[in-house]
């Protein structure tokens, strides 16, 4: 992994991706688990990158698999019938690469990559807006963004989408057919040509 964001993602060679940007505190989480169970149920097999902004382990100390890790093991793969998890350590990084994540997932062929935060990356995103929280929408300024769910309370620019942030069965069927799209919007808004 590298510690900077590169100018781009090679879109041409992951699964159909859209990123979840939103200030803290909008309900990107809650938004995603109304949205998974639906998107499933539509047949979609669909995968989620989280950024975390803080240290998090999902071991437990006393636990062969933590013990191990410990000692030295990176990384450290647990598995069983019915789960698989990778744990490495990244001390030396300074931010986690988007790049290498997408990489790893896309080798489990889903339809759809979600990734949730990594907002200053360059990939295709759905904005969640509210204006309640006092901030900035970030449409105007990231030419990656394609759409934009609010409570209607902003317009965004002529060139992006705006769905309505409550109204949830438009928000799973646009990300639906976000796959579909991918080809013709994996690039930033004022740029010609397919993915590449």
């Amino acid at each position: 992994m590298t510690d900077a964001i590169p100018a781009s993602l090679d879109l041409s060679a992951s699964p159909a991706l859209l990123g979840i940007a939103a200030w803290s505190g909008t309900g990107k989480t809650t938004l995603l688990e109304q949205l998974l169970p639906a998107l499933r149920q539509r047949g979609l097999r669909v995968a989620v990158i989280k950024h975390a902004h803080h240290d998090f382990d999902v071991d437990k100390p006393g636990k062969d698999s933590h013990r191990l890790r410990q000692a030295g093991a990176t990384p450290m793969l647990v598995a069983s019938r019915t789960r698989i998890a990778l744990m490495m350590e990244t001390p030396e990084r300074e931010e986690a690469d988007l790049a290498e994540l997408i990489d790893m997932v896309s080798h489990q062929s889903p339809d759809l990559i979600l990734v949730e935060g990594f907002k200053a990356w360059p990939l295709p995103k759905l904005e969640l807006y509210r204006s309640e929280l006092g901030k900035p929408p970030l449409a105007a300024q990231d030419p990656w963004i394609k759409a934009v769910a609010s409570q209607g309370d902003i317009t965004p620019p002529a060139d992006v989408e705006h769905l309505d942030l409550d109204d949830v069965e438009a928000l799973v069927s646009w990300v639906a057919h976000w796959p579909a799209r991918w080809p013709q919007e994996g690039r930033p808004r004022g740029s010609s040509g397919a993915v590449t």
